[in-house]
């Protein structure tokens, strides 16, 4: 919109377009050699490594010999769109297709060992990457039934895992869950198990 041809002067121009001076006479910057050297470093450990955030980004930089603070690699890393890949913290995010389970919970009062059972899932961050840990547990007791590792977010380990509880201790009442990403978890409890009544909260 500026045009340095005009005889009207560049001042003029910017006052009449509502621009800062400041803006007008600004040059673009392109990153320097050592900006350049370090982002491609940061692109190869981001391949290695995609789990890593700015921390353990810097650490690895620091390793390699580049001294960047934490703002630096954090405006670095949001322009090039990187981002640490972890498990979120919405495990108990329901399933498009699943059956909403009535809570049965409410107002209960659970005092006995095998009235109510409950599992949930959640994940272990691990030296390079995680798993996912999922417990059967007695309500009333607290003690830990059974449990498994898994690294995949599947049904299968959270399965075998209420198996293994049933296998030892029986049928409970009750089999609290939340409304998580496993539907065949909870499917197979209701199918496979018909006397449990389920109650997702």
């Amino acid at each position: 919109m500026i045009d340095k041809g005009q005889p009207l002067p560049i001042t003029r121009q910017a006052e009449l377009l509502d621009l800062s001076r400041a803006s007008v006479y600004y040059e673009p910057v392109g990153p320097s050699e050592r900006d350049l050297a370090l982002l491609a470093a940061m692109d190869e450990i981001h391949m290695e490594f995609p789990f890593y955030g700015i921390r353990r980004m810097r650490g690895e930089l620091l390793d390699r010999g580049f001294v960047v603070g934490r703002q630096h690699l954090a405006t670095l890393m949001r322009k090039m769109g990187m981002e640490a890949l972890y498990p979120k913290r919405r495990l108990s995010k329901p399933h498009p297709g699943h059956r909403v389970y009535p809570y049965l919970l409410g107002g209960m009062d659970i005092t006995r060992a095998g009235q109510v059972w409950t599992s949930d899932i959640t994940y272990l961050p691990m030296a390079r990457g995680f798993c996912y840990l999922t417990a059967i547990m007695d309500w009333a007791s607290r003690r830990v039934l059974s449990f498994r590792l898994s690294n995949t977010l599947d049904a299968s380990f959270c399965v075998e895992a209420l198996e293994e509880a049933l296998a030892r201790y029986g049928a409970p009442e009750i089999m609290n869950t939340d409304q998580g990403a496993q539907p065949g978890f909870k499917e197979s409890s209701q199918h496979r198990f018909p006397v449990l009544s389920i109650a997702s909260r």
